[in-house]
Parts: structure tokens; sequence; C-alpha cells
């Protein structure tokens, strides 16, 4: 499908003024996010292979440049040159999987205006919707402890795009499986499932449906038990079900627990499977779930394996968007550029100018303390003290000391349009999201009321911040 048009039609409008105006310098612009969503501690920042695939093949065909000319709101002139349009411009970026914090730059795009303002619309729903799912399945695998999460929410998720989307970045947020078979193909996720209560239902009596799933799925065997009577039929069938395959050399048997109680229920069949000489046998729980649910019965002590987690999780339950904003921060003037500021009467909502780099600052076991963002010409320096200016711009600050090391957060990806870093695999995004969480401070990854991390600004970027709000203000007093 071509996607070139997934953009707002004031984007367009904004691109024609560029062109006809010719008023096309080269920029820099920021992604970046204003909050933790879920009221948590961190983010995983996903969606950035898909970002970049699409900017790559971005091409107006002609039923795109039929379509814009038809709406007659388009110059001759504007339609010819989208009709060469090409993504030319470089991309810097985090890495997928890295834990991310408010306030700074996901994403840094330097390229013309015109084409900048292309890419705004779709790098912000690709970006936006992934990081908030991989940061919800990160929160339900800490929640889980060790427990298995695999993602069941394809009928739930908002359209089959946002299913796919959610699949892929649920699974680098740390779930086992998805329940999604084309997400399953398409991106390499592992592929899980066990049955429905139709297929109980479709047989003469519960034992002969459990029996018959038996048959065919000797390996692996999950049975459904609350169709009719949980603690009774379901968890005695169940149990004669799972001696024959054990008593024939069959593993993995297990059953699936899907409403009431699941504390209460999850002992009283545990128990069961214990008696009946079936320990190894596993239980899966799902019914809409989510991080606060698994935590509360986690504690509980509930003998619970494997949380198939679905609506809450592909829909960012709690928190419907994550707030990813793409905002100018420099542009040329006389072949240099110069940086660029929005200042408005919340200070949460002033920008950083200028072309920036993050400076992550880590203790000797490698645990993240603090992110330092700071001017692309500035590189912290190991082995003496660095000043950390409050975000926005006011009087506090710190001075951190005491670190091991210091790594720069934004990477070349793409270069004049083509895509120059590596593209790992999909596991391999997942293990990075997994050991930058897991190195986190423990403080930081409560459910409830987590530690705030700290992103300051540089000595440097503070200066110029201040002065260029002070230099706006005046000019607004002047007018």
């Amino acid at each position: 499908m071509n996607l070139t048009l997934l953009t707002d039609y004031y984007e367009l409008s904004m691109m024609q003024g560029y062109i006809l105006l010719r008023e096309n310098p080269r920029v820099v612009f920021d992604m970046f996010f204003r909050r933790q969503p879920f009221g948590g501690g961190f983010s995983v920042f996903a969606g950035l292979e898909d970002a970049l695939r699409h900017v790559s093949s971005l091409a107006f065909s002609p039923d795109d440049l039929a379509y814009l000319e038809g709406l007659g709101g388009f110059h001759r002139e504007f339609l010819d040159w989208l009709a060469g349009f090409r993504f030319r411009g470089d991309i810097w970026a985090m890495d997928e999987g890295t834990v991310a914090f408010p306030g700074e730059p996901l994403i840094r795009v330097h390229a013309s205006l015109a084409e900048a303002q292309m890419i705004e619309s779709a790098l912000l729903a690709i970006l936006n919707f992934q990081t908030l799912i991989a940061t919800k399945a990160a929160r339900v695998r800490l929640a889980a402890g060790g427990g298995a999460v695999v993602e069941f929410g394809l009928r739930r998720a908002q359209g089959v795009d946002g299913a796919l989307s959610a699949s892929r970045a649920a699974f680098i947020g740390g779930a086992a499986a998805t329940s999604n078979t084309l997400a399953g193909k398409r991106f390499g996720i592992p592929v899980r499932g066990t049955m429905a209560h139709s297929w109980v239902m479709a047989f003469e009596s519960e034992r002969e449906a459990f029996e018959k799933y038996a048959e065919i799925y000797p390996d692996g065997c999950i049975l459904l038990i609350d169709t009719y009577d949980t603690l009774g039929s379901g968890i005695e069938n169940a149990v004669a079900v799972g001696r024959k395959l054990k008593a024939t050399g069959h593993g993995g048997f297990g059953v699936r627990l899907d409403s009431g109680d699941l504390e209460y229920m999850s002992r009283i069949v545990r128990r069961r499977l214990d008696e009946a000489g079936l320990a190894d046998a596993r239980i899966v729980a799902s019914n809409e779930l989510d991080e606060h649910i698994i935590r509360q019965l986690i504690t509980q002590g509930a003998p619970i394996d494997t949380w198939g987690v679905g609506t809450h999780l592909v829909t960012g339950a709690g928190d419907p968007a994550l707030t990813g904003v793409y905002k100018i921060a420099a542009r040329d003037r006389n072949g240099a550029f110069v940086p660029t500021i929005k200042v408005s009467n919340n200070p949460e909502k002033v920008t950083n100018p200028g072309i920036k780099q993050v400076w992550r600052f880590a203790n000797g076991a490698g645990s993240p303390l603090a992110d330092l963002i700071c001017l692309e010409e500035e590189t912290p320096e190991p082995g003496r003290p660095h000043t950390f200016h409050h975000p926005q711009g006011d009087y506090r600050s710190f001075t951190l000391s005491d670190f091991a090391r210091v790594t720069p957060l934004l990477g070349q990806k793409m270069k004049e349009g083509r895509i120059t870093a590596e593209l790992p695999k999909i596991t391999d995004i997942q293990a990075r999201a997994r050991r930058e969480i897991d190195a986190l401070d423990d403080t930081f990854k409560r459910l409830i009321n987590p530690h705030v991390y700290k992103v300051s600004l540089s000595e440097a970027l503070f200066a110029l911040k201040s002065r260029m709000i002070r230099e706006t203000l005046a000019k607004g007093d002047e007018r």
C-alpha cells in the first residue's frame, strides 16, 4: 500500500507555501514527548524501523497527484514538484528499544523545510503509538515477575494496522509471543494460542472436546476449563486428559483460566493438578488483565505461570496516546544553522533551541543516573563534574561528579534519504529494551509514584535557551 498521503492536509498546504514562495531552507526538527505515559518512570522507544522504511519509500503516484489536483487547492507548479519528491534528508535517532524520558530528542531530522514537514505526521503516528505500547508491555512484564506474557490483543486492537503495530511494539516491550499470526509472519514474533470456548461447545461434552484437542495437539496442550464449571467439570476433565498425556510421554500440558476470581481459582486448580501428579502443568490466565491486576495477583501468591494480556495492552489502556511532538530547533541562514525557539506561557512547552545530542551518564554497574541534553558541539568528558540545569530553564540545577561512563544516544540512521544504519532483528531490539530496563534503579520501575529520572540541560544549552527567551520576550514588548 502506498502511504505517501499519510500526512495531515495542512502539512501539504504549508509545503506548497514554502515551494511557491521559494522559502525552503535546510532545517532541523526534534521529536520528543512531554510526559511519561501511565504515570510511569520510563518509556521504551519503539517504531523506528517502520518509520525509517516509511520515510525512505515516499513517492507520489500519478493517482496521488490526480487526487490532490482534484481537491482544487494546489497549484500545478507544486504538483509538478511533488511528482519528483523523495526524502533526501538525514535522520539521527536513539536505537530502537532504548529507555527514554520526557523532553529529550528521540529523533533529529535534518532536511529541507518542505521535506521535514512532509514526514511529521507519519513519524508521530508511528513512533507515538509503538512507544506507548512497548512501554505498556514493559510495565506488564515487570508486574508479571518471571511469568511469560503473551499478547492476545488482535480482536480488540484499534483496527488492522493498530493490531500489527501493537503486536510488534508489545514484543519489543517484553511480550514473549503474540496470538496475531500475520504479525508473527511479518515481524518474526513467536505465535501462541490455546482454544476458544466455541471448541468446547462444539462437542457433545466437555470431556470429549478436551480429548479431541489433546489427540490433535498432544504436546503443549492447553485446555480452557471455564466454559461450564471451572472448579467442577472443567478441572476434573482436564486432569483426566492431562494424566493420559503424561502417561504416554507428552509434555507441555496446562490449563487456562479466562473468568472468575483468578487468585482463588488458580490456587484450587494448582492444588488439584499437584494432587493428580501434574505438578509440571502450567496455569495460563487471561480476562481483561493489566499490569496492576497482575501485580496484585502476584503479590497475593496466585500460582499463575503465563499471562494472556489483550485489550489493555494493545490499546494502551490508561493513557490513550504518547505526548510526542515534533518541533523545529534550527534553520539555515546564509549557509549556517541558527537556533530557533518556541516560547509559551506554559514553561513545559518552551522548546530547547539548536542542534542537540543526548548524553546518558551511568555508574560503574551500568545503571543510568541522569541524561544531559547538550548542543551538538559539546562532548561531556568523564572524570570531571558536570552541571545539570532544570529543563524548564529555571534556577534549579545540580552537579554530577560520581559517574563511570557517559554515552551519546543519538546516532545517524539515514543519510540523504537512504537508511544507513543496520536494522537489528526484533529479538535484538527486545533484548536491548530488557537490558536497559533491568539496568534502571528499581525506584524508576515502580508502577505507582516512581522516582523521576532527571533529564537536564547543559550549561551551554541552558545559557542559549535563557538568552533566546529574554530576546523573544523583549521583541514582544517592543511590538
